[in-house]
């Protein structure tokens, strides 16, 4: 068999390849939140990201990632639930300091 010494546990078991296959997606899914800019979408898709790994760890039985997945989709989970129901919400303080953290923006004219 030509992959014999690549892939030696050939052939898988089908539920194998399904557990591996969610936690490829789980990955993508995770990476691609980061660059979303929508809140409500950014928390969704980690929630789902977050789920497809847990079920890889627990299928591989790391107790870490397990836990470490878990928090992440729980956050997530609980910050998009926020977010729709309306509790979750940001000053004008805060936005300012997100747009220009040093206080020096160069669209903002400051009058002495």
């Amino acid at each position: 068999m030509p992959l014999e010494n690549l892939l030696p546990t050939l052939p898988w078991p089908l539920i194998e390849i399904i557990v591996t296959v969610v936690a490829g997606l789980g990955a993508i899914l995770i990476t691609y939140a980061i660059f979303l800019e929508a809140e409500r979408r950014q928390d969704a898709v980690f929630v789902v990201g977050a789920s497809c790994l847990l079920v890889y760890a627990l299928w591989v039985g790391n107790k870490i990632f397990s836990v470490a997945m878990a928090g992440l989709m729980i956050g997530a989970f609980i910050e998009l639930i926020e977010i729709m129901t309306g509790r979750h919400t940001h000053s004008k303080e805060m936005m300012s300091e997100y747009k220009c953290p040093n206080g020096n923006c160069p669209h903002e004219t400051k009058n002495f």
